[in-house]
């Protein structure tokens, strides 16, 4: 089942409405509405929110790799020059050792850190002596770089 499915299922089961959910979390009903119809994907530290919430563990809504792995596909381009991606083949793998070694140091370890050893935003920062904001910040811009990186090799 989906992030929404689940979500909408665990709020059903403590007889909560949209609306009750949303003033718990202190987001908007309409903001609730869209996590549970998939509009919208809430990420990690609020499905954790979510789950406290819904007295429920995070794992039963989405285990934290499928959000890693989530995060790592949008990066990947969807087409090729042709448009079409059906022959595209591509070394995952080498691409990324290549775009990593374009990276400062602290972005590339924090990138590993987060998609190699599965460590998460508050670890990191922790780890660094930063807030889990400012890891996130490193990361959205990292993988937009990824992404870039990637479309241009792709397209040669």
């Amino acid at each position: 089942m989906d992030i929404g499915g689940r979500i909408t299922e665990l709020r059903r089961e403590k007889g909560l409405t949209q609306q009750e959910l949303a003033d718990r979390l202190y987001v908007s009903r309409q903001l609730v509405s869209k996590w549970e119809s998939g509009d919208r994907r809430p990420d990690y530290k609020t499905v954790e929110k979510i789950a406290q919430t819904l007295e429920a563990k995070p794992e039963e809504i989405v285990r934290e790799e499928d959000v890693i792995i989530e995060e790592l596909a949008a990066c990947v381009p969807k087409e090729g020059k042709s448009g079409s991606n059906e022959n595209c083949q591509i070394d995952l793998p080498a691409l990324l050792n290549g775009f990593l070694k374009t990276l400062p140091e602290a972005a590339c370890d924090i990138f590993i850190r987060r998609y190699r050893a599965h460590e998460t935003p508050e670890e990191i920062g922790a780890r660094y002596g930063v807030g889990d904001n400012y890891v996130r910040s490193i990361l959205a811009r990292t993988r937009k770089k990824l992404k870039k990186y990637l479309k241009e090799k792709q397209n040669g």
